[in-house]
């Protein structure tokens, strides 16, 4: 047991780093529906806040921050090899290079700033997660859900939009975009949340490698 990797952990791993690989190249893209200018990547990035919070319950702070870690080290290589692809000869009958160019030249200023806005987002994110856990001796997991997203989601946009579009949109708009994605973001992560507590109570009571603390292990057990 001691060795043992939870095929659970894993799949989620994948889906984190997946999701958020995807959400440098969609956050090039800025969508208006309706009076609000939104980033592409709202479409998926809260899967990992998602993700990072039943990992923080099931499996504790340490995990998750092994993941955060490590799906930065996949987003950081895939910055090196979009930049290392752009700058490749293209062929002389191919014509997308503007095109291209135009993608994954945004990806690297993306990645960076998303480095650094998902390294300290999510770590404030989980740690949060974590220490309310402690403080509530496992209860209210919803309550505490919602508000480590909502404080690790303000941390991520204050790093991450500035980074990002400064320079190529009004600062007073750069305001508002910011705002706008905390409070979607968030909310996203609310109408998710039946089936986040089913999703955490399964994987709990289901895990082989699951050790949870005896001083709430009969709390959690009954109510998240």
């Amino acid at each position: 047991m001691k060795n043992y990797l939870s095929p659970t952990y894993f799949a989620m791993g994948l889906v984190f780093t997946t999701c958020l690989i995807a959400s440098n190249l969609f956050g090039a893209k800025l969508l208006q529906i309706g009076p609000l200018t939104v980033s592409a990547a709202i479409l998926i990035f809260p899967v990992t806040y998602v993700i990072n919070d039943c990992i923080t319950e099931v499996w504790g702070f340490a995990r998750a921050r092994s993941l955060i870690w490590i799906a930065l080290s996949v987003n950081a290589a895939f910055m090196l090899l979009c930049t290392l692809v752009v700058y490749l000869p293209p062929a002389d009958f191919w014509t997308g290079q503007a095109s291209f160019e135009y993608v994954f030249m945004m990806a690297p200023r993306l990645s960076l700033a998303s480095l650094s806005a998902f390294l300290i987002g999510s770590l404030v994110n989980a740690w949060l997660m974590d220490r309310l856990k402690t403080k509530l001796h496992g209860k209210g997991f919803s309550a505490r859900a919602v508000l480590s997203t909502l404080i690790g989601q303000s941390v991520d946009s204050l790093v991450f939009y500035p980074i990002a579009f400064f320079g190529l949109i009004p600062v007073s708009q750069l305001a508002v975009l910011m705002i706008t994605q905390v409070v979607l973001k968030t909310l996203y992560e609310a109408l998710t949340l039946p089936v986040t507590v089913r999703f955490v109570r399964y994987v709990r009571d289901n895990e082989p490698d699951v050790r949870l603390d005896t001083r709430w292990s009969a709390a959690v057990s009954s109510t998240c």
